[in-house]
């Protein structure tokens, strides 16, 4: 009967994910035409519209950074499901703001509103469900449920972009902020609550009658706040109480630095050099989405068993590094791995009460890097992709990325396999 309802509480989490990334993803391709059409309209080459792109990286970056280990905590005291409701809430203003309309008054309206909404926002929801995952599987299943998870955001994801390849602009972010709000709805009235008990190690699925609307059911005593704080102080501590663990934190930091500056060159660089526009865009992404989702969804649950997700992570970062200077996409079916990979490690490196806070620290080191790469790879960017370049290599931001990627998969061969915390209380 546990088996069940756990069976049961992991298909509405799936569900829940796939509404929230699918309302997240489809505005993606018309993100960059809106920014410049409202910042440098009738151009292809928009300095402005860079900057603001990494000003806002970082902001959301540092913000993350404090916000994720928090949540994770917060997480591990009064739920899963609690917590989740912020951030999914948050989440529908800046799209109900651009679905109202997009001119350059209401853009940087929606540009304030996203800066501070992603703090809470940015990788909370993902971290959240990595615990609950963690919370509800035991730990030889894990890697593969986490890869499960990573293929469902990739689903959405190409479900998403296949949608905003035929949607006008305004009707896309119309259709984004009504599958937030619904999403935010599935979740509250159908995902049971999971948390551990903290004294018993075991999971404990809480009944819906304690569950109140939006954030009613948090206790929100000052004392408690101020030890979830605290955590945020205890994260050096928490990382040096396993080797593997602060491997993994230096291997994701610098995989997330890379695909950060990867993110914030590519666009600009396809917008500017080869005139991309919003289905173009799209096309591209349908293709990295669609083997993502194949890789994690049947590759991943064969492979783990056999090589092991330490193995596994490295060959990822292998085909990461030749995959982000341009090379086939068909290599994301094995540079997708390494997300997965990691977070399984991490969750065999912490007791079954500290899997928010574990999840919440390797998001905060993702944050990190998400705040030192726009202070990078902005101004390379816009350096090579103007007249001002010392030499003609406009793709040189993105050679960069891969060489940090390069870094990240050197340090992978470092870790080492680990013996997993023996969890009695998973299913």
């Amino acid at each position: 009967m546990e088996e069940t309802t756990t069976f049961h509480g992991l298909g509405h989490l799936f569900f829940t994910i796939f509404l929230y990334c699918f309302s997240s993803f489809i505005v993606a391709p018309a993100i960059t035409d809106i920014s410049m059409a409202a910042l440098c309209p009738g151009k292809d080459e928009c300095s402005l519209a860079i900057y603001l792109s990494g000003f806002q990286q970082v902001i959301t970056g540092v913000g993350s950074l404090m916000m994720m280990p928090l949540m994770g905590s917060l997480s591990d005291k009064h739920g899963r499901k609690c917590l989740l409701t912020l951030p999914m809430t948050l989440h529908i203003l800046p799209l109900a703001t651009l679905a109202y309309s997009r001119g350059t008054t209401i853009f940087y309206i929606y540009y304030v509103l996203k800066t501070f909404t992603s703090i809470v926002c940015e990788g909370s929801v993902l971290c959240l469900a990595l615990a609950y995952v963690a919370d509800n599987v035991s730990e030889g299943r894990r890697a593969s449920a986490f890869g499960i998870l990573t293929g469902i955001t990739s689903c959405a994801f190409v479900c998403a972009t296949l949608c905003a390849r035929f949607l006008s602009i305004a009707t896309t972010f119309q259709v984004a902020a009504a599958i937030a709000i619904l999403s935010t709805l599935y979740m509250r009235v159908f995902l049971p609550d999971s948390i551990r008990d903290n004294s018993l190690g075991v999971p404990s699925i809480l009944s819906e009658k304690l569950s109140s609307p939006l954030l009613e059911d948090c206790p929100a005593h000052r004392n408690r706040i101020f030890r979830a704080i605290r955590s945020v102080r205890e994260m050096a501590s928490l990382m040096k109480s396993s080797v593997p663990l602060s491997q993994v934190a230096m291997v994701s930091f610098f995989s997330s630095l890379a695909e950060a500056g990867l993110h914030a060159s590519s666009m600009y660089y396809l917008k500017a050099k080869f005139h991309f526009n919003k289905d173009q865009f799209a096309d591209l992404m349908i293709i990295f989405g669609a083997a993502g989702s194949i890789s994690q969804l049947l590759f991943m649950p064969i492979l783990v068993p056999a090589l092991k997700e330490e193995r596994l992570l490295s060959i990822g970062l292998f085909f990461g590094c030749a995959h982000v200077p341009y090379m086939a996409a068909i290599f994301t079916f094995f540079s997708i791995f390494p997300q997965s990979c990691m977070r399984s490690i991490v969750s065999k490196q912490v007791e079954s009460y500290e899997q928010g806070k574990a999840q919440g620290i390797i998001s905060s080191i993702c944050s990190l890097a998400n705040v030192i790469s726009p202070l990078a790879f902005s101004p390379l960017t816009d350096w090579f992709l103007s007249e001002r370049a010392p030499f003609n290599f406009p793709g040189f931001s993105i050679m960069c990325a891969g060489f940090t990627m390069t870094i990240a998969f050197i340090q992978s061969l470092m870790i080492r396999a680990t013996t997993p915390i023996s969890d009695m209380g998973s299913p």
